[in-house]
């Protein structure tokens, strides 16, 4: 655990180290390693391949070098090999936690007589404060920005004070503090330089993010993928990810975008087909004629939304639109031709992958592509606004007065790195701010509107386009520089808008230039939500209601009393290119992180152990040594927690939306003197396990299969405690079980896990005494957390499910049999009337290392005894 830098190994392979040209820099040739093994195998590896096999080569213990390069020559996955990421960034929640977590094991290591300084990060990792922020003062409010980061900086005073604790005790963590922008859009403009030198060795940057969306700068050829915050600790503790070697599906994108259409409207397109391809956890590289005419902002919002198409990594190739965005930025100059230079002589130019073998290529028509929303509820439920009346979005709809109509958009809000990274989605959005206050068009005053762009630079090329006073006067003024709505940190709505939804039962939506709109997520008042391009946010607005026909319903009437539609206020290509070109400029770039990366001053910590506030319910010392995780499971004599169907995200697991007081966790903050108004989200609480627990299955969407009223399942945060039968909310069924000291399982379906990287999705079922989920399969980051928190996923065969085995949650559960990775086990389930019926399911403990890690107890236990034993 000592502080060694990455590229240190002293098992580095030297036999492929090359002088690189003309400097005094070296790197690591694998076209040399590969092609020892097979002449001319290099030119035909897709571009991942390439940059793994590069890792292999620089850090690889040289007696595994050749086997380990074989599985991505001839394409095996038999194997298990080292990936060893050169950084880790995390925002604050999931950072917060898994720094949270090394704190705990500083005590855990010192209680045993180990030196607790010793346990640092060994990569170096960056932690950005975003997800904390919620929009209590909207867009349309005087000084919103200051007032809702004061509100910011009162609630989280504790998890402030631990963050800052961080940058002294730890070393290799650095800090940038909130109000600054969104990881992944700082990760994009300024944290990744593409090309990594350390120590006069140069190679590919790569990283891993406690986010799903880490893949955002997966853009510009930086292989990132989101990970949990227990693989993030992994990483940070300097042992490799260990991987086998992923579907790499080359996806060709042909053909020009149409006048009019954003890259909002292209990845939301995306997301419907490559869903529908079955992409979940491959890497995917766009290439083609029609990657050519999409810029880096362009680019970035299509890897962006890589989880919402269920793969681990969206590539594209290192071409002139890289450097050319490199030089927009305000990249050093140096560091620009080295990354043209070094992409080129070892093939990771996107000329020099024109031989490129996929073992299965998907092609995607960028010309069939129109303006379109997804939703509700689903980020990869297409919904072309041409289409809206026809697929029963819009239709006829009453407005009076300024009373809030059937279908109200209560929320639009230009928000996430998704489409603000993308300076032409955020320029569209202020032309047609523009074009719409000439003609005299208002925001209905139901709608709370907001503006949070990832970054600070997107106020000053506005500001020097002339388009942030037009935005403002429509009520998208800047309220944040961070998640917000995209993260369900919406803030609270006007008490009387609020009363009438209520008293009026209305349907009401948000409309969201985010990356996600599952039910509950956004706001508990808002029913559903609909993704859209920031222009369209706008518009929406303006309407004030989905059930408007956003491409034929009249917005307004103009001074003549003409109707104005959409088109006559939407911006063409053209004069959203010349105010980019004129207006985006690399001096922003330097304004912005010269000032916010200049060296920290700030003097270490005199203590390596944390002072834990007992109070606190942001910050708590972890408990992964003590109650249900200090006891082996024994995986004998389970009891269903719940019994659930197919897309069950991480947010129906748990939440990470505002906390209302009548819920678990709203209850416990009262007890503890915390007044309803800064109760803040569910997210926010995660440093603290007691709140954090209670959010387990808190989202009042979850269907329970075990809870029924007459034959028709109940929504809501229920269970069914057996063997009495007895129905409760959700958090009194797990203290039940918790005080019975009674292991649980869950029965999930299809794609069970999908969404955010939270860690909590796991560590809560964990803490509620689940040993084992069995589910028709699982997204990959939320399979990996629970296998670092000792929760054993298992997955049905093809055929089999909880219909097919007529599962109503009045049965026991074991499971028998040898756990070796990707093994098969029998799970015996015993009926109520004692009838015994043994299944078959495959053991998804993946490779050799996860099984260590799940017969230790999760990762931090594995840590504990490895470091103990060092």
């Amino acid at each position: 655990m000592s502080n060694q830098t990455s590229d240190s190994n002293p098992t580095v392979n030297y036999q492929y180290r090359k002088s690189f040209p003309n400097s005094q820099l070296d790197y690591y040739d694998a076209r040399s390693a590969v092609n020892d093994i097979e002449a001319g195998a290099y030119e035909q590896l897709p571009y991942t391949s390439r940059v793994l096999a590069e890792n292999l080569v620089r850090r690889c213990d040289p007696s595994e070098l050749e086997v380990c390069l074989s599985q991505l020559i001839y394409r095996r996955r038999d194997k298990d090999f080292p990936w060893y990421p050169a950084r880790v960034v995390c925002h604050d929640i999931l950072g917060q936690t898994a720094l949270v977590d090394l704190a705990g094991l500083r005590d855990a290591i010192a209680k045993q007589g180990g030196y607790p300084a010793s346990v640092n990060p060994v990569v170096e990792t960056q932690l950005i404060v975003d997800h904390s922020l919620a929009v209590e003062h909207a867009g349309f409010e005087a000084d919103a920005f200051e007032k809702n980061r004061a509100i910011e900086e009162r609630r989280n005073e504790d998890r402030f004070h631990f963050i800052e604790w961080c940058k002294t005790a730890f070393e290799n963590v650095s800090v940038v503090p909130a109000g600054n922008g969104i990881m992944h859009q700082i990760n994009l403009e300024k944290l990744s330089p593409v090309v990594q030198v350390k120590q006069g060795v140069v190679f590919p940057d790569t990283c891993v993010g406690t986010d799903s969306h880490t893949p955002h700068v997966d853009s510009l050829g930086v292989i990132a993928i989101g990970v949990g915050g227990l693989e993030a600790e992994t990483v940070m503790l300097g042992r490799p990810s260990m991987m086998r070697l992923p579907d790499i599906v080359g996806v060709r994108l042909i053909g020009e975008r149409q006048p009019g259409i954003t890259a909002t409207d292209i990845v939301l397109a995306l997301t419907e087909f490559l869903r529908a391809q079955r992409v979940v956890s491959s890497y995917l590289e766009f290439f083609g004629e029609g990657t050519k005419n999409l810029t880096i902002g362009d680019r970035a919002t299509i890897s962006n939304m890589t989880p919402e198409y269920g793969a681990s990594a969206g590539m594209f190739y290192i071409d002139e639109q890289t450097i050319n965005y490199l030089k927009l930025t305000g990249r050093d100059d140096e560091q620009v031709k080295l990354v043209e230079q070094y992409a080129k002589h070892t093939g990771l130019w996107a000329k020099t992958l024109e031989n490129v073998n996929y073992e299965r290529v998907l092609e995607f028509d960028l010309s069939a592509v129109e303006r379109t929303l997804a939703g509700p509820s689903n980020p990869h439920r297409r919904l072309p606004t041409a289409q809206l009346t026809l697929q029963g979005i819009a239709g006829e709809w009453q407005q009076h007065a300024d009373e809030i109509p059937d279908g109200a958009v209560i929320i639009a809000a230009i928000t996430s790195c998704t489409n603000t990274s993308n300076p032409r989605n955020v320029v569209a959005a202020g032309l047609i701010a523009k074009k719409a206050n000439q003609l005299g068009l208002l925001r209905k005053p139901w709608v709370k509107s907001s503006f949070a762009p990832g970054s600070k630079v997107a106020k000053l090329y506005l500001e020097d386009a002339g388009l942030l006073p037009e935005l403002e006067k429509l009520g998208f003024g800047i309220v944040a520089y961070a998640c917000t709505t995209c993260n369900g940190m919406s803030g609270a709505l006007d008490p009387k808008i609020q009363k009438e939804i209520v008293d009026n039962d209305l349907y009401t939506t948000a409309v969201l230039s985010g990356n996600r709109n599952f039910d509950g997520r956004i706001h508990p008042y808002a029913k559903q939500a609909f993704l859209a391009s920031p222009p369209l946010v706008v518009a929406y607005a303006l309407a004030g209601t989905i059930r408007f026909d956003i491409e034929r319903d009249a917005l307004g009437l103009d001074a003549s009393g003409q109707p104005i539609y959409l088109a006559d206020i939407w911006p063409s290509d053209e004069e959203i290119d010349a105010v980019v070109n004129q207006h985006v400029k690399p001096e922003q770039f330097n304004q912005v992180y010269i000032q916010m990366f200049k060296p920290d001053e700030a003097e270490k910590s005199s203590s390596p152990l944390y002072d834990w506030r007992a109070q606190s319910t942001y910050i708590r010392r972890p408990p992964y040594w003590e109650g249900a995780l200090a006891r082996k499971c024994t995986l004998q004599a389970m009891r269903p927690l719940a019994i659930l169907g197919d897309n069950i995200t991480t947010d129906h697991l748990s939440p990470s939306n505002a906390i209302l007081a009548s819920s678990a966790a709203g209850e416990y903050l009262t007890t503890m003197g915390v007044p309803e108004e800064d109760y803040n989200s569910y997210a926010t609480h995660r440093g603290d396990h007691l709140t954090a627990q209670r959010a387990t299955f808190a989202n009042p969407k979850l269907f329970n299969e075990m809870v029924e009223e007459q034959g028709t399942v109940v929504q809501g945060s229920l269970a069914r405690i057996e063997p009495e039968g007895k129905v409760t909310r959700m958090w009194e069924a797990i203290e039940t079980y918790m005080a019975r000291k009674q292991p649980l399982i869950i029965i999930a379906g299809a794609d069970y896990g999908q969404g955010s990287s939270r860690d909590w999705a796991a560590k809560g079922v964990r803490l509620a005494g689940v040993e084992a989920i069995v589910a028709e399969g699982f997204e990959r980051i939320h399979r990996t957390n629970l296998v670092g928190m000792g929760v054993l996923p298992l997955q049905f065969k093809t055929g089999t499910d909880r219909k097919t085995l007529a599962l109503d949650g009045t049965e026991s559960y074991d499971v028998a049999g040898e756990i070796k990775a990707g093994c098969d086990l029998a799970l015996v389930i015993t009926r109520a009337n004692g009838e015994k019926l043994d299944v078959a399911v495959t053991c998804r403990l993946d490779t050799a290392d996860e099984v260590k890690v799940y017969s230790a107890g999760g990762v931090l236990q594995r840590f504990a005894q490895d470091f103990l034993a060092q």
